[in-house]
């Protein structure tokens, strides 16, 4: 057994009480890998309409807002005095570290922001093309905590870290490896990120994160990149992506703003996405907050170009409403699956990638408040027209948690949003003349040339829901969803297979981080 595979305990699965339907299991495991196979590329081409939610009028109204925000209110650059004689030089309003920008300034900066580009992945055939009418699913993001059927919520670990790498290897509807699908707490603060960005490497060959918590970290992680591509090839073509935060409300600090200036000077992608609880850091009309979320992101991408006109550069969105109450975040309502749809619409007419959340929950298990809330963050965020959804796949706990189980959960339905964006076939074959044909009226389709020629890819199969009879699923033990997904993940673990890394390539890297962890005394903060 692969380590970190677990088996269940019998309590929780009452499966192991009843022999299987081995013969439906493996048609159904049958089906499930051609649909695999029939994923497509690397990445989704949206061939369906964005959902256009506001009026012009109203997008207008936004966008004005949002540089009266950036002229009048300004925005902090705490702690970065570069970052502060950049934007002196710019010609913006510079007061102490409160940086004002003249009307249409950012915009003005935002026109050499590639609109479309291409993130490498060390298998060429698993690259991604971010921007455009292309989407990308990568999963979670950030958890300290990890929980699993057997072993409970508790603090993730390196084994914990690659696990779940080796797991999101597998799906084909996760374009993207990722990046801290969970903290690996068991290894020092300072050191943790290069283990992270190496597994990565190491045991998967989709694009990955680098990390940016402090800026020898973002740099790590860009040499890291250099050694595994090549510094030439770097140079020229994005292949690592860093995502930082804004402090909002309309601030900055010099871990955002450190981390923009390597990914930029190093023609690397960097996603900036405003934080923003409406109530807490932005205020509780949502109107105001989608305008800050408008500002900030905008006075970043600005940024971005002034480090480098021409490198890439995502849009990023995170704003959810919060309990008035209790303060705490609530996700899947009605406020931030609107901002979902609004900031759509602004980042098109800014003509820039989008980076928006995805299977959102506030749940602290994978129950019906998690389905519901996953459901409806996902769904605004996919016909909203985000490019890059990052939490696709593994949320829990507003965040603080990554789940095993809610990684395969969301990702089979993450297959199901994938057929949905590719809209309908109205071919030949999509509209099935040659069915009405053979098919006598008040006859039945099950056995005509058309069904037989599709029945295997017609319909999306997801692999985790029961659909069969109730007898059946009595037979089978009873399972809850949460349960087949325990024993999917374990499958996929045992079936894990590491992709090839060239031996010269790897000992370059392992050299690297040797030197680096030596060079530093372990730090636990």
């Amino acid at each position: 057994m692969q380590a970190g595979a677990r088996v269940a305990p019998e309590s929780r699965h009452p499966i192991a009480k009843h022999r299987r339907r081995m013969g439906g299991r493996k048609a159904h495991a049958e089906r499930s890998a051609l649909q695999a196979k029939a994923a497509g590329p690397a990445y989704i081409t949206r061939k369906i309409p964005y959902f256009e939610f506001a009026d012009e009028e109203s997008l207008c109204r936004i966008e004005a807002h949002a540089e009266w925000l950036m002229q009048d209110v300004g925005i902090e650059f705490r702690d970065d005095p570069v970052v502060l004689d950049i934007w002196r030089a710019a010609g913006a309003d510079v007061d102490g570290v409160t940086v004002r920008l003249p009307k249409g300034m950012a915009r003005e900066l935002c026109r050499t922001i590639p609109p479309e580009f291409t993130q490498h992945a060390r298998n060429p055939d698993k690259s991604v093309r971010i921007g455009g009418r292309n989407v990308i699913f990568a999963p979670v993001y950030g958890p300290p905590f990890v929980r699993d059927l057997e072993k409970g919520r508790r603090y993730g670990s390196l084994e914990d870290l690659q696990n779940l790498i080796r797991i999101a290897s597998q799906i084909p509807w996760l374009h993207h490896s990722g990046g801290i699908l969970v903290e690996p707490c068991d290894i020092p603060v300072n050191k943790r990120h290069l283990d992270i960005v190496y597994s990565h490497i190491r045991y998967s060959d989709k694009p990955f994160f680098g990390m940016i918590t402090a800026k020898d970290r973002a740099e790590d992680s860009v040499a890291l990149a250099r050694i595994l591509f090549g510094e030439d090839f770097v140079e020229d073509n994005c292949c690592v992506v860093g995502n930082v935060n804004a402090n909002s409300p309309l601030m900055f600090d010099k871990v955002a703003t450190e981390a923009l200036r390597v990914y930029s000077a190093a023609n690397q992608c960097i996603i900036v996405t405003p934080f923003i609880l409406s109530g807490a850091m932005g205020p509780v009309s949502t109107a105001a907050s989608v305008a800050q979320a408008l500002a900030e992101g905008m006075a970043a991408g600005a940024l971005s170009q002034l480090v480098r006109p021409g490198s890439p550069f995502v849009l990023g969105n995170f704003l959810s409403s919060m309990s008035l109450k209790s303060g705490a975040p609530t996700f899947g309502m009605p406020e931030p699956v609107m901002s979902n749809y609004i900031v759509g619409q602004l980042a098109r007419r800014l003509n820039v990638p989008l980076r928006c959340g995805g299977s959102l929950t506030a749940s602290k298990i994978c129950d019906a408040q998690a389905a519901a809330e996953s459901g409806d963050s996902m769904h605004s965020t996919a016909l909203g027209g985000a490019n890059f959804v990052l939490h696709a796949a593994g949320w829990l706990e507003g965040g603080l948690c990554s789940g095993y189980e809610k990684l395969v959960l969301d990702a089979d339905r993450l297959g199901a949003y994938q057929r949905m964006l590719q809209g309908v076939a109205t071919d030949a074959n999509g509209l099935a003349a040659d069915a009405y044909r053979e098919v006598e009226p008040g006859g039945h389709f099950l056995g005509c040339s058309h069904t037989m020629a599709n029945y295997e890819t017609a319909f999306y199969d997801a692999q985790l829901s029961d659909s069969e009879s109730f007898e059946q699923w009595v037979e089978t033990g009873e399972q809850s969803a949460e349960q087949r997904a325990f024993e999917r993940w374990n499958q996929m673990l045992n079936d894990y297979e590491r992709p090839p890394l060239d031996e010269a390539t790897d000992e370059a890297l392992r050299e690297f981080i040797d030197r680096k962890k030596e060079s530093m005394p372990d730090a636990w903060y």
